[in-house]
């Protein structure tokens, strides 16, 4: 069964949404356990940079997979 376009948009954005409020949750629990003692709004603002980052790793991780994966379809019908 395949999954619609718009389905994998709105599980995409449900990950984003989960991946940016467990990493700000974190951060308010850890950061002072190491002494670091940051804002509600610094904790947001990290969080968001991590987040643009993660969304980055993960479509290139994707492509690198979709390539890699076409290769070995590709080489099996040759």
């Amino acid at each position: 069964m395949r999954q619609s376009r718009r389905m994998s948009l709105a599980e995409a954005a449900a990950n984003v949404a989960i991946g940016y409020g467990i990493a700000v949750a974190t951060q308010v629990v850890v950061f002072p356990l190491f002494g670091l003692h940051t804002s509600l709004s610094d904790d947001m603002a990290i969080g968001g940079v991590f987040t643009v980052i993660s969304i980055l790793r993960s479509y290139l991780m994707r492509r690198l997979f979709e390539r890699l994966s076409w290769g070995n379809h590709h080489r099996r019908f040759r």
